[in-house]
């Protein structure tokens, strides 16, 4: 259940590229205030705008697609507000609603209706610049401009594992394994699974398989590349790395948090039907 017998205050973080979306949330806008519900509209690209406003929301309505819970989910952070993703984008894995049905079924979710899915997020610390980043899909680290591979120390709890060579290194979360590490040939995990996955992209003679390591493990990158690197998070922001600059990782102490009104077991239809898996 959410947290209020009744949502009175509701974020709507839109994609600012995508048209009807722009257009679905002034719609949403109306419905709100035809209800006498308190609202604060933001483009999710926007993100510095928007979480001076995140305080005092019950309920924040993403509406995109997967990359734009992404930005939702960072939003949140430390608050742990509950996201609804009304999908205008692709596969729309996170997404709760269809657009078509958005009118019909918000009212469930702003009168408590549901349930709340949590999702593990990663911390990513960037140690020569002291800076730390939370994401909820995915931190790599790999080649920048150049088609040269890197080389990538890896260490987990501080025991060395395997210097790789490769286009990079992925440390994705359960939500990330459905993203960039599926495509890697990565397995795919439950969304509620804490594991981390560790992935080398297009290693060259050596290991190159995806690890699950266990919720404490703290993972230690330290890149070796004179012609450029860069760490990704979450696909969405880049950040340059010198030569021997290193990344730690780990679980975050915060997490996403979705308002759902689906059964609980939706994620294996959601499969099925994303992944188009069903023999016709």
């Amino acid at each position: 259940m959410i947290d209020s017998i009744y949502v009175k205050k509701v974020g709507i973080l839109y994609h600012p590229k995508i048209d009807k979306a722009v257009a679905f949330s002034h719609e949403l806008e109306e419905f709100l205030s035809a209800r006498g519900i308190l609202f604060w509209t933001c483009s999710a690209w926007e993100e510095e705008e928007a979480k001076p406003q995140i305080a005092g929301s019950e309920l924040i309505l993403s509406i995109g697609g997967d990359g734009t819970i992404l930005r939702a989910a960072r939003v949140t952070i430390p608050f742990g507000i509950p996201i609804v993703g009304i999908n205008f984008g692709n596969l729309g894995f996170m997404t709760e609603l269809k657009a078509e049905e958005a009118f019909d079924k918000l009212p469930q979710l702003l009168s408590g209706d549901g349930w709340i899915e949590e999702r593990a997020m990663l911390e990513a610390e960037l140690l020569s610049q002291n800076q730390a980043f939370h994401v909820l899909n995915d931190v790599f680290v790999g080649r920048r401009d150049s088609v040269r591979l890197v080389r990538i120390q890896v260490r987990i709890n501080g025991d060395s594992l395997i210097t790789y060579r490769a286009d990079g290194i992925l440390v994705a979360t359960a939500t990330g394994s459905t993203g960039y590490s599926l495509a890697a040939g990565g397995p795919i995990l439950h969304p509620q699974s804490k594991e981390i996955l560790l992935e080398p992209v297009c290693p060259h003679l050596t290991l190159d398989k995806a690890l699950v390591l266990p919720t404490e493990t703290v993972v230690l990158l330290k890149v070796f590349a004179k012609h450029g690197a860069m760490v990704s998070l979450d696909g969405q922001m880049e950040l340059p790395l010198r030569d021997e600059d290193e990344i730690k990782v780990r679980i975050s102490s915060n997490v996403a948090r979705f308002s759902r009104i689906r059964p609980r077991n939706y994620f294996y239809d959601s499969l099925e039907a994303r992944l188009k898996w069903k023999i016709q």
